[in-house]
C-alpha cells in the first residue's frame, strides 16, 4: 500500500482539530454525557457509539450528494421542533426527579447508546454543521478518494468517542469530591441545560424560516 502523501495527512490532521473543536462545544450530548457519567464511567463510550449511529449514515448521504437536503429551512423547522420537544421532555424529567432518591433512573432512564442517538438526532445544529462544515470536509475527502472518505468518517467518529468517554470517566472519577447533594445539583443543571437547548432548537429554525 502506498504511503499517503503530505496533503492527505495534512487534511486528516485538520479533521482531528476541527472534530475536537466541534465535539468540545457545550450542547445536549455533553450535558447528557455528564449526567450519565455520574453513575457509569463508560457512559461516554456508549453515547459516542450512539452518536455514530446517526452520524455515519449522514456522512454516507452527504457523500452520495444528499447533504443539501438539510439546507431546506422547513426540514430544519421539523427537526428543530421535534428534537426540541424531545429535549424538553427529557430535561424536565431530569430536573423534576433530581432529588427523588427512590426513582434514580427517572432522570435519564435510557441506555447511554439510546441517549447518544436521541441527543444527536434532536439537535438541528448537528445537521447544519454537516450541511456546511461537514459537507466541505466530505468534499475534500472525496477528492482524495473513497478510502480517504472512510478514514475521515472513522477518524471523526473516534474523536467523538474519545471526548465523550473522557468526559464520563472524569465525571465518574470525581464523584468522591462531591458533597452530598452535588449529584442532584449536577443532574438538575444538566436537565436545565437540555431544557434551554430544547427551547432554543424549537425557536431558532422557526424564526429563521419567517
Amino acid at each position: 500500500m502506498d504511503i499517503p502523501d503530505s496533503s492527505v495527512l495534512l487534511f486528516l490532521g485538520s479533521v482531528i482539530v476541527i472534530s475536537l473543536s466541534g465535539v468540545m462545544m457545550p450542547g445536549p450530548v455533553l450535558a447528557a454525557t455528564i449526567a450519565k457519567g455520574c453513575k457509569d464511567k463508560n457512559a461516554g463510550l456508549w453515547i459516542g457509539l450512539g452518536h455514530g449511529v446517526v452520524e455515519l449514515p449522514l456522512i454516507a448521504l452527504i457523500y452520495f450528494g444528499l447533504g443539501r437536503f438539510f439546507e431546506n429551512p422547513w426540514v430544519m423547522v421539523v427537526i428543530g421542533v421535534a428534537g426540541g420537544l424531545m429535549l424538553l421532555y427529557i430535561g424536565w424529567g431530569m430536573v423534576r426527579h433530581r432529588l427523588d432518591e427512590s426513582g434514580k433512573e427517572k432522570y435519564l432512564p435510557y441506555h447511554p447508546l439510546i441517549v447518544g442517538i436521541i441527543t444527536s438526532v434532536s439537535n438541528p445544529y448537528f445537521f447544519i454543521w454537516w450541511a456546511t462544515i461537514g459537507l466541505l470536509l466530505v468534499s475534500v475527502a472525496t477528492g482524495f478518494g473513497a478510502w480517504v472518505v472512510l478514514i475521515f468518517a472513522l477518524l471523526h467518529w473516534a474523536c467523538d468517542i474519545f471526548w465523550d468517554w473522557f468526559v464520563s470517566l472524569l465525571t465518574f472519577k470525581s464523584r468522591g469530591l462531591w458533597k452530598e447533594n452535588t449529584q442532584a445539583l449536577v443532574f438538575g443543571a444538566c436537565g436545565l441545560i437540555l431544557i434551554i437547548f430544547g427551547i432554543f432548537f424549537i425557536a431558532m429554525p422557526i424564526v429563521s424560516s419567517l
